[in-house]
């Protein structure tokens, strides 16, 4: 068991750890992990307030977990409930107060909430002790509903949580709402940025650039796995990738309506034209003042070299629009990039890219079928992209199909 002072310096660390990440999504990943760590809690749930309703938006469980093959991640389904006096978590949030349960199978018949026992069921788990506390802003505003769920000993028993972590919990939610609305802000503002494109590109959407990310960041993940990156790098890495991912085409703001959205296949000298949407967008990131900015600019550069040289816009100055000097091909023209040349996130963003174009509906076409999709990503493999991103690609897709499903084009369930 950790002392008292041993308690303060994790809380501390926590509450920093947490400040550091910007993404609304990685954050949530990031909350769970540190709160779980601290009250040794086998699993643990955040919901996020939308409208009137509470979305089930990040989950863990250890003890489901460890039934998977290595390598590979627990998928959850998502869903919505009333914030109501139904429900544990609805009560939560709707009378802002802790709700410490010993056992959720054994609860008094005088509390109005019930528990749902429908997950235990179809995932042969048990569910016993339950802390759920409310995630308030300083206005006493909801911002969402953070529950941890069996508590540990030391010896792996699972144990009710003590009245003494009641304090402990909501000094974590409190810290967490700050986080949570910086990082929704964040998410909006780049989710603004991605409207201007959409007005302009009826492709660029909040949904898409959301896949995107999302795809780009799990990507990432079971590349760094297999080539044992440390896990320090990784997730200080995710935060910003996710981000830059949905910017990756916001140079298009800069294309004319005529190019954009015409329904038929671009002239040559229109597809001339959209090639620029790559470093125009790259010049907004120009004057770099971080690590997002950094990378924001790599990808949106490069999400369109392909690995066997055939990309565009290659070795190019985003300010001039001049060939580099270093790298000026026969009659003054660009010669693209090729393999490892083309920077990793930008191998990366292009994988995510291409596999929700195949996926999705567009004035031109219908989305592929999976089996069509496949052969399309196999086929590619080490001519548009890079072999060992392909395979990281493959290695989660089950992941990816969830992702999309979180995710989904307007009209669709």
């Amino acid at each position: 068991m950790m002392s008292e002072r041993e308690k303060i310096d994790l809380i501390t660390q926590i509450s920093l750890d947490i400040n550091e990440v910007k993404d609304i999504d990685l954050l949530l990943e990031r909350i769970l992990t540190n709160v779980r760590k601290f009250f040794n809690a086998a699993a643990g749930s955040i919901y996020l307030k939308q409208g009137d309703e509470l979305k089930f938006s990040y989950s863990q469980n250890d003890t489901l977990q460890k039934r998977l093959a290595t390598g590979k991640k627990l998928i959850y389904n998502t869903f919505s409930i009333p914030i109501n006096n139904m429900s544990i978590a609805g009560s939560v949030a709707k009378n802002r107060k802790t709700i410490n349960i010993s056992d959720v199978y054994q609860m008094s018949n005088t509390v109005p909430y019930t528990f749902d026992s429908q997950f235990d069921t179809r995932s042969d788990y048990k569910t016993s002790s339950m802390l759920t506390v409310p995630i308030t802003n300083q206005r006493e505003k909801v911002l969402g509903v953070m529950q941890v769920i069996n508590a540990q000993d030391d010896d792996g028993n699972i144990i009710p949580f003590s009245a003494s972590d009641e304090p402990h919990i909501m000094h974590f939610a409190n810290s967490a709402a700050l986080a949570v609305e910086r990082a929704q802000t964040t998410r909006n503002i780049i989710l603004r940025m991605i409207s201007m494109a959409e007005l302009r590109d009826p492709k660029e959407t909040g949904v898409h650039v959301n896949r995107v990310g999302a795809y780009s960041v799990e990507i990432y993940e079971e590349w760094a796995r297999i080539k044992g990156i440390p896990a320090e790098e990784v997730e200080r890495q995710k935060d910003v990738l996710r981000m830059a991912a949905m910017l990756h085409d916001v140079g298009k703001v800069a294309i004319s309506d005529l190019i954009l959205k015409k329904p038929a296949r671009l002239t040559v000298d229109e597809f001339e034209i959209m090639k620029s949407h790559t470093y125009l967008g790259a010049r907004l990131f120009r004057n770099i003042q971080s690590e997002f900015d950094e990378v924001a600019l790599e990808v949106a550069l490069n999400h369109h070299e392909k690995w066997d040289g055939t990309g565009y816009p290659g070795y190019i100055d985003p300010e001039t629009e001049r060939p580099l000097p270093d790298f000026v091909g026969i009659d003054g023209c660009f010669i693209p990039k090729k393999e490892e040349e083309i920077p990793l996130f930008g191998r990366i963003v292009a994988v995510s890219d291409v596999y929700d174009a195949l996926c999705s509906r567009r004035s031109y076409k219908e989305p592929w079928d999976e089996d069509r999709i496949m052969e399309e990503m196999r086929c590619s493999s080490g001519k548009h992209f890079d072999p060992e991103v392909t395979d990281a690609f493959f290695n989660c897709l089950d992941v990816l199909k969830f992702i999309a499903k979180r995710y989904p084009d307007e009209g669709k369930d």
